[in-house]
């Protein structure tokens, strides 16, 4: 019998008084000057008015949702191309949330919405949208229809679609009509917590009188129901995950309810866009031309193959060292995003013969994330550039021709002097295991002294972790003399989806193994010491982070995990659980349970520290989250608490709000992220940090400027030959 189990009771009297215990301890522990500088240069970064705001096209329109020192919540706005391309963009405000939080006395906290495309009298008309809107960032939201033209709720007394509060999706089939999947009662929801049934709901109706359109098993995590509105290719969609990989898709007949099977490997990522079918599978894929690569992507003609063509073109195929990331459309070219070693690469593609096309302005050595095109209508196309040392900047143009700097960034962190290497560790069965270090170089020094270092990792669900700006560690962790480092061990996707699919369940321990490689690795080449070694993460980076306490306690002096999995035993019977079994196993099943055991860390606790078994552990930061409807908190409660009654130091701290992101606000996420790097700082010697900044004190303005100044003449010269 767990003896700590009562702790998972999220909101019960007891488990909360224990929490707020041990964020009352926390809080002091690390309270001082240095924790207040934190807070307030981090705040003062996500508060920061320069930032970028992203914009999406709706329409005629510009749409973004910005969060600053005066809407800690946020404001949904819009503005005209025209005026967003001016240094000072003239905003209209739809939803200001904070407004809303004080008038209506909740919690709100932002969560999207869907705009409606819908032909009118007039051409286009974009006046609907569903708001969704969480409890303190939860994952369950509450869904209202907002009038754009009025700036105004729709109540449901008025006709306005409204939904109370669950893990719900809604999207627009016209104006009148919409797909919803949410909880209809007792037996609609998953094993997963999750629609299991889809229904067309009309306008001025019931959502009781909603028509079922398609039912999901109770073992799948998820169903979904579709509509593609686009000219000449009107579709209806609905579809099943059986797993967090596997799915299926048909297409749907909304007059006769019948459906048809669109037949490709369940584990594939698909899309249909105009007449193509696109498809990029997971595993090895047999066609009567011969077997598809995984990672590759191939084309199909859409109604020939509902027809029972296999006809195809190949449109990538992977090798050693590139992977296919993902693809989008703009109205004339397919782009592909691609990473070679980690390193990004933007294709564009002629549709049909497939050719490459030069999109011209793209800067070398970047970091390229496609982040808008307006598919329907133009090549439109807004491309974010960054890099771990320089700052975003936004690029407006057009595919297939010419893009240009619309906005930057400001510089969050003093980079000058600041490196960044890549190197391989090798792992125990082999396998080279990529990894970024980033960190100032030494002034005067052939070989750098060991300093502070903090490694970052994740390792599953194919996330893949590329190099980007870094202005929070940049702040708090690289200018103050710390090296940070992020690794791309297995469980990830940056070489494609046999990277993950090597390190799934009984495999699982590969990533583990793969990440201890890259911590011997930074030791073996000085980059710092054991000591001053520490490691960071977060969700399935935060069960890494327990399986490095655990099992590798010799690595590191310092460990931060965040709103970890942990205990693997009953992870399927909390919360979003049992949708991650495609990924870790099935406890219930002996046979998988034995391999997840093997790492398990509520499994594996050490020896009390007073036995003669007892190994020295790291420092141990724990955070959680009660409102993260995700992960469950009881995994992060329930482990401190055996740690403390074996007798091993650990600091933990759990946000009321916040949801899986563990913060509600700019200000909450702030002070956690102070927490990590005071907790950080205090544990890993930061004295010597603090004597490298004072050696180097001088240097590093002069140092700045001569940077500055050849970064601009640099910048100047690049776009004269572009």
């Amino acid at each position: 019998m767990d003896p700590y189990l009562w702790l998972e009771e999220i909101t019960g009297e007891a488990p909360l008084t224990w929490a707020r215990e041990r964020n009352t301890a926390t809080s002091k522990a690390l309270a001082g000057p240095r924790f207040d500088a934190l807070e307030a240069d981090t705040l003062a970064i996500l508060d920061d008015k320069r930032r970028i705001p992203h914009p999406r096209r709706r329409g005629p329109l510009f749409y973004n949702f910005w969060v600053d020192g005066d809407h800690p919540y946020g404001l949904w706005r819009r503005t005209t191309p025209e005026s967003f391309a001016t240094d000072s963009p003239e905003w209209e405000v739809l939803v200001d949330v904070d407004e809303l939080r004080r008038a209506e006395s909740q919690d709100w906290v932002w969560h999207g919405a869907t705009v409606l495309r819908a032909l009118g009298p007039d051409g286009l008309e974009w006046d609907r949208a569903l708001v969704s809107l969480s409890h303190g960032g939860s994952d369950a939201t509450v869904i209202r229809e907002f009038s754009l033209s009025r700036r105004a709720w729709i109540p449901a007394a008025e006709g306005g679609f409204e939904l109370p509060e669950a893990k719900s999706s809604i999207s627009w089939i016209d104006g009148d009509s919409v797909y919803v999947e949410t909880d209809f009662g007792p037996g609609t929801l998953t094993e997963s917590g999750y629609p299991r049934i889809a229904k067309r709901w009309r306008r001025g109706t019931p959502l009781e009188e909603a028509t079922t359109v398609f039912e999901g098993a109770v073992s799948d995590v998820s169903v979904y129901a579709a509509y593609d509105d686009t000219p000449g290719y009107e579709r209806h969609f609905v579809g099943r995950s059986t797993d967090f990989y596997n799915s299926e898709e048909f297409l749907l007949d909304p007059e006769t309810g019948a459906t048809t099977l669109i037949e490709v490997p369940t584990d594939a990522a698909t899309s249909v866009h105009d007449g193509y079918l696109m498809v990029s599978p997971k595993r090895e894929w047999e066609l009567p031309g011969g077997a598809a690569a995984p990672g590759s992507l191939l084309a199909f003609d859409f109604a020939a193959f509902l027809d029972g063509s296999r006809e195809h073109s190949t449109v990538f195929t992977p090798d050693a060292h590139t992977s296919l990331q993902g693809w989008t459309w703009t109205k004339s070219y397919l782009l592909l995003a691609t990473l070679r070693d980690v390193r990004t690469e933007l294709i564009t593609l002629g549709p049909g013969t497939w050719e490459r096309r030069e999109t011209r302005g793209l800067p070398r050595f970047a970091e390229l994330t496609v982040t808008g095109t307006d598919p329907r209508e133009s090549d439109e196309l807004f491309l974010l550039a960054n890099s771990f040392t320089l700052p975003s900047t936004l690029l407006y143009g057009q595919a297939g021709g010419e893009m240009s700097p619309l906005k930057a960034a400001p510089r969050m962190y003093d980079a000058a002097g600041v490196t960044t290497e890549q190197f391989f560790a090798t792992s125990d069965d082999g396998t080279a295991i990529p990894y970024f270090v980033v960190r100032r170089a030494a002034y005067g020094a052939e070989t750098p002294e060991p300093v502070p270092t903090l490694l970052y990792g994740y390792g599953g669900f194919e996330n893949s972790l590329t190099p980007g700006y870094l202005p929070v560690a940049g702040r708090s962790w690289i200018e103050r003399g710390g090296a940070y480092v992020l690794a791309n061990i297995r469980g990830g996707g940056e070489y494609g989806p046999t990277w993950h699919t090597s390190a799934l369940k009984e495999n699982r321990m590969r990533v583990y193994e793969d990440f201890a490689a890259v911590a011997r690795d930074l030791v073996a080449r000085g980059v710092t010491t054991r000591d001053l070694l520490g490691a960071q993460g977060g969700s399935n980076g935060g069960l890494l982070m327990g399986v490095m306490y655990t099992r590798y306690p010799e690595l590191f002096g310092a460990i931060v995990c965040q709103v970890p999995l942990l205990d693997m035993r009953r992870y399927h019977e909390l919360l979003a659980g049992a949708s991650w079994v495609a990924e870790y196993g099935d406890p219930d099943d002996p046979e998988q349970w034995a391999y997840i055991a093997e790492y398990s860390p509520y499994q594996n606790l050490p020896a009390p520290a007073d036995s003669d078994a007892a190994v020295r552990r790291p420092a141990l930061l724990v955070t959680s989250s009660t409102r993260d409807d995700r992960v469950h908190p009881g995994h992060a409660r329930k482990f401190v608490a055996a740690l403390e009654d074996l007798g091993y130091p650990v600091r933990y701290y759990e946000n009321i709000e916040g949801g899986h992101g563990g913060a509600a606000d700019n200000r909450q996420a702030a002070f956690k992220s102070a927490v990590a790097y005071e907790f950080l700082w205090e544990e890993l010697g930061d004295g010597a940090a603090e004597a490298a900044g004072s050696d180097r004190a001088e240097n590093d303005r002069a140092e700045n400027d001569r940077a500055e100044n050849d970064r601009a003449e640099n910048d100047r010269a690049e776009g004269a030959q572009r």
